[in-house]
């Protein structure tokens, strides 16, 4: 799949040691070569963000009763911590040359590591059925207007199965051998349909933006949708839940990070990067959101917040058959770096030799098939459960890995270490599990569950749109509270990000 360095390229006298067999495969080994550029992480978070999924949440926050200038002010401080904590995480694979799975031995041992390995894998199996889904939704409005005869067959309770109409089945399954086919080709490959994907729905939603203008005018932009149900001090905890929504929309590709950030060229490309496609991005996604939605109520006669649906409405047949495919090849490109390469390199953690990165990747593939992911985001009350359970989960894993590396670790990490079986080695812990950060991830995870599966209780529902801060806090404290001996040991070395 890419260069990769099996023996230990730090070794100064004698044969370099060879990485244990049950630990390494050529997929993840430490990179030989960093090629990524500031553009091609820009090109990353333009796809994870303009996805047909990053609409339909960013549209979902509406259902909050907020005004669009709450809704925006959400989405921007939202992606600026994104921004923040994505920089924490990307440094130590940038620095190391080695995927999430595997920076993750440092703390949770070199056998521990698979814990947040599959947790992370199976998150992501989730969330690439569920981006598939809202991409072959897409395709279903192609596919309707070029024939019409089709129409009858996106009806589930006519043609169903499983809470799916037969045309919906037809469209998701052509995409999900579609994004096999791509993700097989390997990273380089992927890494070129991203730089296409983010910037060719840029173009689309400029375009989209422009004919609503046209249609309607400059002067019907209007910065209050929908039914304003909160305002002044009684809107700040919404917009608080809405702030925890967006990073927690986003933990999923945050947490794994480093199986990209390992190869930038530089950790301040990395970082150049991530302004560019997270604050900077966000910024001109979000206001784009709101013009084209506020623009749909004067021509349409109703609020729309899906691109998708709008693109529908026009009159064009090669308009709408343009912008749902675009919609739908950016979705997949996401899909495939966010949700395809990550339960790859998790599954392949797990027993290098016998899973290999593209049989990790399509582990993760038919998984996505059998949840049904269209039952997990078909409306926004859903949507925001969904999000607030795997945030719970994945806060934890976050909140530990940053507090071992930064605090604990001091920001050193013995790379050839991560890759030995032997007792002597400085990630074997006991028996190849660190027990203290498995511990201190359970406890994370169970307190930040707890609201969403009890909401019912007084204050849970509200608490619940934090899971992951809570999680990801709880996971933070627990952890360095329980490690104050390595700490110790460690000495104080000054911390820089």
């Amino acid at each position: 799949m890419t260069d990769t360095l099996t023996p230990s390229a730090d070794a100064s006298a004698g044969d370099p040691p060879l990485y244990d067999p049950r630990l390494t495969n050529e997929d993840l080994a430490p990179l030989r070569k960093q090629s990524w550029t500031s553009y091609n992480f820009f090109a990353f978070w333009m796809s994870d963000v303009h996805s047909v999924g990053g609409y339909v949440t960013a549209g979902s926050l509406f259902a909050l009763g907020l005004a669009s200038w709450q809704v925006l002010v959400a989405l921007l401080v939202g992606i600026t911590i994104v921004y923040f904590f994505c920089n924490l995480v990307a440094k130590p694979s940038q620095v190391t040359g080695v995927p999430y799975p595997v920076i993750c031995r440092s703390a949770f041992g070199v056998l521990g590591a698979n814990v947040p390995a599959i947790i992370r894998g199976l998150i992501a199996v989730a969330w690439y059925g569920i981006q598939t889904f809202l991409a072959s939704a897409a395709l279903d409005i192609v596919l309707i207007k070029l024939f019409p005869g089709l129409a009858p067959y996106a009806v589930t309770a006519d043609y169903g199965f499983a809470g799916l109409s037969l045309l919906g089945w037809a469209s998701f399954l052509l995409l999900w051998v579609l994004q096999a086919c791509v993700f097989w080709r390997g990273m380089e490959s992927i890494r070129k349909f991203i730089d296409f994907c983010g910037p060719a729905v840029y173009v689309v939603m400029f375009l989209l933006c422009g004919y609503l203008i046209a249609k309607a005018g400059w002067g019907a932009i209007d910065l209050s949708l929908g039914a304003v149900e909160y305002t002044g001090w009684s809107s700040v905890p919404v917009m608080m839940g809405a702030i925890a929504l967006v990073v927690s929309y986003f933990s999923g590709p945050m947490l794994n990070f480093g199986d990209f950030s390992r190869y930038g060229k530089s950790f301040a490309a990395v970082k150049k990067g991530n302004f560019l496609g997270l604050p900077l991005n966000f910024l001109v996604f979000s206001v784009l959101v709101v013009v084209t939605a506020s623009l749909t109520l004067p021509v349409y006669g109703e609020l729309i917040t899906d691109p998708v649906e709008t693109v529908a409405r026009i009159d064009s047949t090669f308009a709408i058959v343009l912008g749902a495919l675009t919609f739908t090849i950016a979705t997949i490109g996401i899909n495939i770096v966010a949700n395809f390469v990550s339960p790859a390199f998790d599954f392949s953690n797990v027993s290098p030799q016998r899973i290999s990165w593209r049989a990790g990747g399509m582990i993760a593939a038919v998984g996505s098939v059998l949840i049904t992911p269209w039952n997990l985001y078909n409306n926004p009350e859903v949507i925001h459960y969904t999000l607030e359970v795997l945030g719970a989960f994945i806060g934890p894993l976050f909140g530990v890995l940053i507090c071992d590396y930064y605090l604990v670790r001091k920001q050193k990490v013995e790379v050839d270490d991560l890759f030995t079986m032997s007792e002597s080695g400085t990630y074997y812990y006991t028996k190849g599990y660190h027990v203290t950060a498995i511990i201190a991830t359970a406890v994370a995870a169970a307190i930040a569950v707890f609201p969403v599966l009890a909401n019912s209780l007084p204050g849970m529902h509200t608490t619940a749109q934090y899971s992951w801060f809570i999680g990801c806090g709880v996971g933070f404290v627990v952890y360095y509270l329980l490690t104050a001996d390595r700490r110790a040991a460690a000495g104080n070395t000054e911390v820089t990000v």
